[in-house]
């Protein structure tokens, strides 16, 4: 019987130190919830500001009102509260009538409403003065000050559905109200934008009862994250789809020298404050269903002229091109078993010519003396068909277009084939980030960087600073200097007097190509590649400008890519005179290409 006694006061002792000393902290905790009721504060996400430290997403403040339960409960009472406040709620009175009526049955702290806006607490604070009982929390709400801007990079807020509620991590404290990110910025840094939320802690009797206010805890906003988007640049670039013909394509923007994003703009954007709309306030009714579809990095078309630069490359690489050679271009090129026309009749074009001119006939003679699979090469160096490693989700590859690919399927390749290589159309795909990275590859000859950005995190609770965007080279396109230097010239000819002279600014060594992909499905889409330093400095810029359905290259995107460039560098607009006009690709009808032929053949072209 002692050794039971001993064994059973050995077990209580154990206990005992088990509570009072190993897992104190832990059971004070829980002492402490019986009679406390947490009323939480919903901390401040943190901001997102562009690399000129423009806040591009920040917060205001918003409020929650409760009743306490306690004071007078008397119908009389709770039937007047409920009068005085609906209407500053924007709520029926009855609906306010039953959660008062619910919280002074229980005793319990009642939400009455959420979300307010500053405007209408000054009303509610004063009628707090009359109705004890009733509390305000300060909060905060999710504000984008320029609406659409740079809204599929930044995304949106929005609460939790079952899925996201199951996976979240309880360190982050989050709760069924918690407002998360859905998509683009705010949803990658998630972790990082969430704050530590804040409360109002109540003393409440074992029935849950309030009795009085404890402490009301401080909340911790969320760190800030730094862009590396010009503020300037990025509104020009959507100014500018936005006021396109049809208001739909995109723009890029990158750092030839390191990689950093300094524009991605995406047409049509969307305003992610319509989730994020105050309760009481009467806004317009606006759909939630958002075209979230980022056509900057998902979409995929024919680069079309923009890609006789790579043709070119090939030849200049290979040997098969001398710069000077002119090539009689009559409007069209028999290959043999089909007539393939040019978009004008040019005559006598040399190298510079034919790429400031963007002659068709000359790059398809070009590449039939070149051959597709020295074509392909080059395309493979500028990784072409490849993502562009660009830390978003849902990155479109494009397509690789190449004899390869057939050999390896066993199937044929056609002259036909290789001359709509030469000239960007055919089964090549690319998306607009893919042809800007391609333009940065160019003009810091050969560096393929991985596109970033997000340039660096700062904790607002601890000051600290974590880097985060890096310079990462992909590949190195090794081309011959010489190589580079005629594409430079060829380039800067086609600004000086080309098809892309929409862009000729003085005081910038301009660099850039004009593309018109074919569209089978309606009209043509418009393209424009360019990159730009200022006068004698290497380029600090390079672009791609898409607009869908925009017909012509110059007509519809230059006018985006300069306004680019003149914000970029911070260039006063010149003056009311137009520039003068590029050279357009005429509309011509099948009796204008019938005059171009030689007797007899017919129209087999794409």
């Amino acid at each position: 019987m002692m050794v039971l006694a001993a064994v059973a006061g050995g077990v209580i002792a154990l206990r005992l130190v088990d509570i009072q000393v190993l897992r104190h902290q832990a059971y004070l905790q829980m002492a402490e919830r019986n009679r406390t009721q947490v009323l939480y504060q919903n901390a401040p996400r943190g901001r997102v500001f562009t690399a000129d430290g423009v806040a591009v997403a920040t917060n205001e403040p918003a409020f929650s009102l409760y009743y306490l339960g306690v004071g007078d409960a008397s119908p009389e009472y709770l039937a007047q509260l409920a009068h005085d406040f609906a209407p500053r709620l924007k709520m029926k009175e009855p609906e306010v009538l039953e959660k008062l009526e619910k919280g002074a049955k229980t005793g319990k702290a009642t939400l009455l409403a959420e979300n307010l806006s500053t405007k209408s607490t000054v009303a509610l604070q004063e009628l707090q003065l009359y109705y004890p009982g009733v509390y305000l929390i300060e909060e905060t709400k999710r504000n984008y000050p320029y609406g659409g801007f740079a809204s599929h990079l930044l995304g949106y807020i929005g609460s939790m559905d079952d899925r996201e509620w199951r996976n979240r991590d309880p360190k982050m404290g989050y709760r069924l109200s918690s407002k998360i990110g859905k998509n683009g910025i705010e949803k990658k840094f998630e972790k990082e934008l969430k704050g530590t939320d804040g409360g109002v802690y109540l003393e409440v009797d074992y029935r849950g009862r309030v009795k009085s206010i404890i402490q009301d805890k401080k909340w911790g906003a969320g760190s800030d994250v730094y862009l590396t988007l010009d503020f300037k640049l990025q509104q020009a670039a959507e100014e500018g789809l936005k006021n396109s013909k049809t208001g739909r394509g995109a723009a890029v923007a990158l750092d030839p020298r390191t990689g950093a994003v300094l524009a991605l703009a995406s047409a049509p954007a969307y305003d992610p404050n319509i989730f994020v709309q105050y309760s009481d306030e009467e806004n317009p009714q606006q759909s939630k269903k958002i075209n979230e579809y980022n056509l900057a990095i998902q979409g995929t078309y024919p680069p079309a002229s923009t890609f006789k630069i790579i043709t070119a490359a090939a030849a200049l690489e290979y040997g098969h091109l001398d710069v000077n050679r002119k090539i009689n271009c009559p409007g069209f090129y028999d290959s043999g078993p089909r007539v393939f026309r040019c978009w004008g009749k040019h005559g006598p074009m040399d190298f510079f010519d034919g790429m400031s001119n963007s002659c068709d006939v000359y790059f398809y003679q070009v590449a039939a003396q070149t051959g597709s699979a020295a074509i392909e090469r080059v395309e493979r160096k500028f990784m072409i068909g490849r993502q562009t490693g660009i830390d978003l989700p849902g990155e479109k590859a494009g397509n690789l277009y190449g004899p390869t690919r057939r050999a390896r399927n066993k199937t044929y390749w056609f002259i036909g084939d290789t001359l709509n290589l030469s000239i960007g159309q055919g089964e090549l795909l690319v998306t607009p980030l893919k042809l800007a990275q391609f333009a940065a590859a160019v003009a810091s000859r050969g560096n393929v960087y991985r596109p970033y950005y997000v340039e660096k995190i700062v904790s607002n609770q601890t000051g600290k600073t974590e880097i985060v965007g890096k310079t990462e080279i992909l590949q190195k396109a090794d081309l011959k200097p010489e190589t580079y230097d005629l594409l430079f010239k060829a380039l800067k000819h086609t600004v000086e007097g080309g098809t892309a002279a929409r862009v000729r600014i003085k005081g910038l060594d301009v660099y850039g190509k004009t593309g018109t992909a074919q569209n089978p499905h309606g009209e043509d889409h418009g393209w424009f590649m360019a990159f730009a330093g200022r006068e004698g400095e290497a380029p600090s810029i390079a672009l791609a400008v898409f607009v869908e359905f925009g017909e012509g290259g110059s007509s519809a995107a230059g006018p985006i890519a300069r306004s680019m460039l003149e914000a970029y560098f911070d260039l006063d607009k010149p003056s009311p005179r137009r520039p003068a006009a590029a050279p357009q690709a005429p509309k011509r009808t099948d009796a204008d290409y019938e005059e171009l032929l030689p007797s007899g053949e017919e129209d087999g072209s794409i």
